[in-house]
């Protein structure tokens, strides 16, 4: 039985991705109360309140944070908002659970680190596949060292998103979401390359708008290598229309691997023992009742470290390696050279955005145009 008080929440932002976190929080309610919304739209707010019978309703995240006592409150809003946003939530001593990306760059992340630094108060991003059971598993079979070192890994979001899916004026802007697949689909398939295998120390990179009416990328490719000496590759469309989430670990002792869509189970990964280490395999069970990897598990995860008085995760620490990762892709792609780890400093114009001010589209936009 649950002895801990009942935390109080609230949303900002009532888009697509906000209803999953509302019904993630409605699904415990002896661990958490939704205690209120804020939307510049106060007619959508009214009917995402009443769909989720949410008492407080507000039109912005001022009057939100002036009005309510929030232990969380979780920024559902487009990316251009998440800086001011989690700043404003941080300096009101409430904790946020920032939807991806939490910033357009790595200027704003040190940012955010600034005032966290300042005020004590976390900001998670939601990376919620590191939270799936396969995948806490197989980060601490790869800590221990009963794998073998960690040799090669393939990371795919191979998704479609047609010329509709763009027509909204926010999507495929370099200011509004900070970069196209890369910095939009695939940081949560390579966020969980980079939990299991660490950190990374060198990235070669191609980008290309090969299709889409966007300003933005929609295929990235990346070659990386990790400081434990791991090569992978790395690929981020929107252009595929079989879609599939493709990650591959080669191990010196086993293979595991995991095709999903847009979350996995148990039943979606695969352990491949090396010859002569088919005992292994007893380190991997057979896959049993469990979720799927979503917001539910990285959301009871966050609350549990709230109501502790840990740290949640998925921290800024964390969180900056990860966008890191992706300015580098940008930097590397855009500048026909690799990046290494720690490259893109302050005055870089790849800190300042991911575009670094340097997307040679140029025969393609006039195609597009």
């Amino acid at each position: 039985m649950n002895s801990s008080p009942v935390l109080r929440a609230a949303v900002i932002g009532t888009g697509g991705i906000a209803g999953a976190h509302a019904s993630a929080l409605a699904a415990l309610p002896d661990r958490v109360e939704l205690a209120a919304v804020a939307d510049i739209d106060a007619a959508r707010a009214a009917e995402f309140a009443e769909r989720f019978a949410i008492p407080g309703v507000y039109d912005d995240a001022e009057s939100l944070f002036a009005a309510e006592a929030l232990d969380l409150v979780h920024i559902c809003t487009p990316p251009r908002s998440h800086t001011p946003l989690a700043v404003a939530a941080m300096r009101a001593g409430v904790p946020a659970l920032v939807e991806k990306p939490t910033a357009l760059s790595l200027a704003e992340m040190d940012e955010l680190a600034a005032v966290h630094a300042e005020t004590g108060v976390p900001v998670m991003t939601v990376f919620q596949h590191r939270f799936g059971s396969a995948a806490v598993r197989l980060r601490g079979l790869a800590a221990s060292g009963k794998l073998g070192r960690p040799l090669t890994a393939t990371c795919e979001t191979l998704w479609y998103r047609d010329d509709d899916y763009f027509a909204v004026p926010w999507r495929g802007r370099w200011e509004n979401e900070g970069g196209g697949p890369t910095m939009g689909h695939g940081i949560h398939q390579f966020d969980l390359l980079l939990s299991i295998l660490g950190p990374w120390t060198e990235v070669a990179a191609l980008a290309g708008r090969l299709a889409r009416p966007t300003d933005t990328e929609d295929v990235s490719m990346a070659v990386v290598r990790f400081d434990n000496g791991c090569m992978a590759t790395v690929v981020n469309s929107v252009v595929s229309p079989r879609e599939t989430s493709r990650l591959r670990f080669d191990f010196e002792h086993a293979t595991v691997e995991v095709e999903h869509l847009y979350g996995y189970t148990e039943a979606d990964w695969r352990f491949t023992p090396a010859p002569g280490h088919e005992h292994l395999a007893d380190l991997w069970p057979e896959p049993g009742p469990d979720r799927a990897s979503g917001h539910p598990l990285q959301i009871e995860a966050v609350l549990e470290a709230i109501a502790a008085g840990e740290e949640p995760a998925v921290s800024l620490e964390e969180a900056r390696r990860t966008l890191e990762f992706a300015a580098a892709t940008y930097a590397s792609a855009f500048r026909h050279v690799p990046v290494r780890a720690g490259d893109i400093g302050d005055g870089d114009p790849f800190a300042r955005s991911m575009d670094g001010g340097a997307v040679p589209w140029n025969p393609i936009k006039e195609q597009l145009a």
